[in-house]
Parts: C-alpha cells; sequence; structure tokens
C-alpha cells in the first residue's frame, strides 16, 4: 500500500488544504479510521478521489487528525504539501 501520512491537531475553524501534482485520493480520518485504513478494512473519511488541486478538508470538530494522500497502490515520486488553514 502506498501512501503519504501525516497526523496533526486541528482546532476549531482550522482546516486542511492539499497539493499534490497528480491526482490521488485524499482523506481525513481519525485515528481509529486511519488505523482502519492501514489494514484495509471498512472506514470512514472526509475527502476522496482528487483530479483538481489544491482541496481543502474541513474536520467536524477538533482534535488529532490523520492527513492521507493515498495512491491507490501506486508507487509514484509526487510533489505535495499540506498547509494548516485558520
Amino acid at each position: 500500500m502506498e501512501f503519504l501520512h501525516t497526523r496533526k491537531y486541528l482546532g476549531p475553524g482550522q482546516s486542511v488544504e492539499v497539493d499534490c501534482d497528480t491526482q490521488c485520493n485524499v482523506m481525513l480520518t481519525d485515528d481509529h479510521n486511519f488505523t482502519r485504513f492501514k489494514s484495509r478494512s471498512t472506514h470512514t473519511y472526509f475527502g476522496g478521489h482528487r483530479k483538481f488541486f489544491p482541496t481543502v478538508l474541513t474536520p467536524p470538530h477538533a482534535g488529532w487528525w490523520n492527513i492521507t494522500i493515498d495512491l491507490d497502490g501506486r508507487a509514484a515520486t509526487i510533489r505535495h504539501s499540506i498547509t494548516i488553514r485558520g
């Protein structure tokens, strides 16, 4: 499974802006669902497949969030940035 991942605390009113030079799945998950994603179990997330960037994801509440760029099993060298807004 090929993916990029970072974990950040997002406070009230904050969002995540992800920019990437290739289409991919961009997901925002809590810790429980990130663990399920890694084990290839059913999981829930905010985001999805993106062809156009940048994309902005806003969590429903403050807390620790996992920001994942998933390449659908492909190995690739990509350029990306993750910016916290707010």
